[in-house]
Parts: structure tokens; C-alpha cells; sequence
């Protein structure tokens, strides 16, 4: 346009072109808010994956203890211990490059703020000549090729399509940046965004970790010496008892040998097995009512090459002086949230000269001797009352939280999946695992899928509302093998309201 002769005209014309010209290079404040979303679930997925690994050495360390094992986890630890190593040196230089970045995009260690939007750091630190965007591109290749060699030979080409570490050039449309690796990702970059890719890369280093090191412990294998037939066997001293008598459970398996030792629980809690294959548990009868306690034996079946597992609940009731008792029809313990049926005996005394009242929640009688028990706050004890005859008795009952459901797709928690299993599953489910109650759901209400690795060059992130894939199908139908899937922000509906579910991770292969 024509600039105007007056001045004060002129200042104005030259001041909305520079205005103009600026908000052509701002970055959108909703582009920046989504990277900073996907940078925080990238570095949650990593600390899960941490979490697994740590979980998988004490394993080694426990196979080392065992003469049965030694040898083979003494074979692959170091192998393990090395892909941790790789994976720390590579982690460490990552963190390297992102703290450069924040500096040069004038980071302020008094609120830790910096410049998000700076388009001008990423591309001076990983581009200019010196070019660190390079020297990352060659040392993650080199990760991936020494992780290699700590794998089989056999499976060697099997990892090499699955691991999540890509340095190939991804595709542009700047000509000029073509067949640069360092320009395809990081050139006129906002910072927060150049700082998501060093977590992606960062991720994909974490997740290549935990595929080693998981298949290192895989080849320490199963133990040799098998039968072809178990019977869990679980016995109590009694199922009658009166206050300060003592209850003994014993629990094993038939066919027991040292080397198959079976995981013994009750009520959650890990019991010793003894010298004779068998756990014993031993505990005090308390206050009067029914109880319930849960026997849970897992044992590695060597026939079938699987983890099996059963459940025996043994029920016992403990006599009252008055006669009078309250049992819990599922457990000695009030669920908040949920109806909890509870039967009450007057013993000689008949129901309507019965008179029944608590504190910390109310109950509702639905049938001679049946009441429908609603706690309060979680953490303080209920106490039933029962007036039997004008003879008053207590009976103190937990009131706790409906426990955190699980996040899965299909029946898998994360980990190695194949991608077709994956393609093919409805969506994210909230599994209730072991809980006492049946029929008690939680409705996965949204999530936030994060793809990287193979066949995603360039992270694909997307927000979800309910638990289906078809709002990311298109998406989950380009994963192939060597692609990362991580599930985060996964809110799930049930009682007492929506929980946020921890992340999961599926290496898909």
C-alpha cells in the first residue's frame, strides 16, 4: 500500500504492518497448551516404564538366589544390566539437549519459565552448523544397533523391526529440508514443541530398554522338573469359634515341589510358605458376627507352561454371649459407594423385638434379618448395633474405598502386544480385579492416545471422550510393528465417582 504524506499516518501505517507481521509468526496459545499435554504424558509413560524395569531386576535378583535359576539369570543379567546402562548414557544426553534449548529460549530459574513459542532456539541448537540434532540422530542409531547385540542372533531381525527407534528422514514439504534429519524436526520449531521430541525420542529410548530387558529375563526360563497334575488344597481349624479363640488356614498344592513354590495370599496379604510346601496362617477371633477370608494360591503349572491361580473363600463365625451376631454378606468390610447386604440374628429373640442402628452411614431393612448397609467417610469404622431383647451388642466393620480399577486393552495391562491383537480390541476397559463384589463396573469416560515409533515419525496425539478406538481408528490402523502406544489421562466412572487411572504402555509388535 501507498504510505500517506502526513507523518503521525505514516508512524501508524508502519506500526500495523509491523503488528500484522507478528501475528504471522505467533503460535496459536492452544497449539503450545496441546504440546505441553502431550510432553507431560510422554514423561509419565516413561516413569511407568521405569517402574516395570525396576520390578523385572528384582526379579533377576531373585532368580539369581534361586539354585534352580542362577545359572541362566547369571547368563542375562549382565545383558539387562547393559541395556539399562545404554539407555541411562542415552537419556542422560537427551536431557543435555532439552536443558540447552530451554536456555537459549531464555529460560528464568526464578519461576522456571522460558520462552515457548521461541522458533528461533530449537533451530539454533539442533540445526546451525555444530548441528546436535545430528549428533543425536547418530547415537540413537548406535543404541539401537549395541541393544541388538544383546539379543539373540535369532530374534535379532524380529527387534530390529519392533524396537521404537526410528532415524530415518521423515517426509516434509520444505524442499530445503528434504534430506535434513535435524531441519525435518527441529528448523523454525517452537521450543515447547522441539522439547515434546526430545521426550518422544526419550520415550522411544525407555521403551526400547524395556523390551530387552524383558526379553533378557524371559530366556532365564521355567524351572525343569514338572508334573502334569496340581490340586490346590486349603484346610481351617474351625468354622465356629468364640471371641479370643485362635483360627489356623492352611493352604498348598498337591504334587509341591521346591521348585514350583506356590504364592499363598489371604485377605491380600503374602503368607510364608513352610518347609512342608504348606503356608499356615494363624490369627485371633475379635468381635462377634460372620467373617469371611479370602485364600488366594498361585502356582507356575508346568504342564500347560502358564500361571494358574485359585480362589477359596473360607467363611467362619464368631459366637456372641447375648446370641446376637451381624454378618456381612460378602466381607467384614463396608464398600462406599455400594449396597452392602448385612444379616442380623437376634438369636433367641425374634426379629421384631429386634432393633438395629450404626454410626458412620446408615442402613435400610429390605426383609426379616436383611438390611442394605450405605457407609460414610472411608478410613473410620461403622459400628452395628444390635438391641436384642433390650440387650444392646456392637460389631465393628472397615469402611473402605472401592479399590482403583486397571486400565487394559482387551485382556493386556501393556507391554508387547502383536498389532493386529490391537487393531482388533473395542477399546480402553477399567477391569475390577479380585474384588469381593461381583457385578461392580467402572466405565472408562475418556483417555489420550500418544502414537510414536514405527510408521509415526511424527507424534500423533489425540483426545478421547468415552472408551472406544473409533474416534482413533484411522490412527490405530497405521501402527505397525515397532510402533509405541501410550494410553494416559485415562478417566474411568464407578462408585464414588471418576478416578484417573495410572498410564499404559504398548510396545506393539
Amino acid at each position: 500500500m501507498a504510505l500517506p504524506k502526513e507523518p503521525r499516518q505514516k508512524m501508524i501505517n508502519l506500526m500495523y504492518l509491523v503488528l500484522t507481521a507478528l501475528l504471522a509468526l505467533n503460535v496459536s496459545a492452544e497449539i503450545l497448551n496441546a504440546f505441553k499435554t502431550v510432553n507431560s504424558s510422554l514423561t509419565a509413560a516413561s516413569s511407568t516404564l521405569d517402574k516395570k524395569n525396576t520390578s523385572i531386576f528384582s526379579s533377576f535378583k531373585a532368580a539369581l538366589d534361586d539354585a534352580s535359576t542362577h545359572d541362566r539369570a547369571a547368563k542375562w543379567e549382565p545383558n539387562a544390566l547393559k541395556a539399562r546402562s545404554l539407555a541411562t548414557e542415552m537419556v542422560t544426553y537427551i536431557d543435555g539437549l532439552k536443558t540447552r534449548v530451554i536456555y537459549a529460549a531464555d529460560y528464568n530459574p526464578k519461576d522456571s519459565s522460558y520462552k515457548e513459542d521461541d522458533l528461533e532456539a530449537p533451530t539454533r541448537i539442533m540445526t546451525d552448523p555444530g548441528k546436535a540434532g545430528d549428533s543425536l540422530r547418530n547415537m540413537l542409531g548406535s543404541y539401537k544397533a549395541a541393544l541388538l547385540n544383546l539379543v539373540d542372533p535369532s530374534v535379532r531381525q524380529q527387534f530390529s523391526i519392533s524396537l521404537p527407534i526410528d532415524t530415518s528422514v521423515i517426509k516434509t514439504n520444505n524442499k530445503a529440508n528434504k534430506n535434513d534429519w535435524s531441519a525435518s524436526y527441529f528448523y523454525m520449531t517452537p521450543a515447547v514443541a522441539a522439547l515434546t521430541i526430545l521426550s518422544k525420542f526419550e520415550n522411544d529410548v525407555k521403551n526400547s530398554e524395556a523390551m530387552v530387558v524383558d526379553y533378557c529375563y524371559q530366556q532365564v526360563g521355567a524351572v525343569e522338573k514338572v508334573f502334569n497334575a496340581y490340586q490346590p488344597l486349603v484346610g481351617q481349624s474351625s468354622n465356629y469359634l468364640m471371641p479370643g479363640q485362635e483360627l489356623t488356614i492352611t493352604a498348598g498344592i498337591g504334587a509341591y515341589n521346591a521348585e514350583s513354590k506356590p504364592v499363598v495370599t489371604i485377605d491380600g496379604a503374602s503368607v510364608p510358605i513352610n518347609a512342608n510346601g504348606v503356608a499356615e496362617y494363624k490369627m485371633t477371633a475379635g468381635g462377634t458376627g460372620s467373617y469371611t477370608k479370602n485364600v488366594v494360591i498361585s502356582y507356575f503349572d508346568q504342564s500347560t507352561g502358564k500361571q494358574a491361580q485359585q480362589s477359596f473363600p473360607l467363611t467362619y463365625a464368631v459366637g456372641s454371649p447375648t446370641g446376637a451376631s451381624v454378618s456381612a454378606d460378602a466381607v467384614k468390610v463396608f464398600y462406599v459407594g455400594l449396597d452392602n447386604p448385612i444379616s442380623v440374628s437376634g438369636g433367641s429373640v425374634g426379629d421384631e423385638k429386634v432393633v438395629v442402628n450404626m454410626t458412620n452411614g446408615n442402613l435400610t431393612k429390605t426383609a426379616p434379618g436383611k438390611y442394605t448397609v450405605h457407609p460414610g467417610k472411608a478410613g473410620t469404622p461403622a459400628v452395628v448395633t444390635v438391641v436384642a431383647d433390650g440387650k444392646p451388642s456392637t460389631f465393628e466393620f472397615k469402611v473402605k474405598d472401592v479399590p482403583d480399577p486397571v486400565a487394559k486393552v482387551g485382556v493386556n495391562k501393556g507391554g508387547r502386544m502383536k498389532v493386529n491383537d490391537f487393531k482388533g480390541q473395542f477399546g480402553v476397559r477399567a477391569d475390577l480385579e479380585n474384588f469381593v463384589f461381583e457385578g461392580v463396573k467402572f466405565t472408562v469416560t475418556g483417555y489420550t492416545v500418544v502414537l510414536t515409533g514405527a510408521g509415526f515419525p511424527q507424534l500423533q496425539f489425540r483426545q478421547v471422550k468415552g472408551a472406544s478406538f473409533d474416534p482413533v481408528r484411522d490412527l490405530i490402523e497405521k501402527a505397525k510393528p515397532g510402533t509405541t502406544v501410550t494410553l494416559d489421562e485415562i478417566d474411568a466412572a464407578g462408585p464414588g465417582g471418576t478416578r484417573r487411572l495410572p498410564p499404559i504402555v504398548y510396545n506393539l509388535y
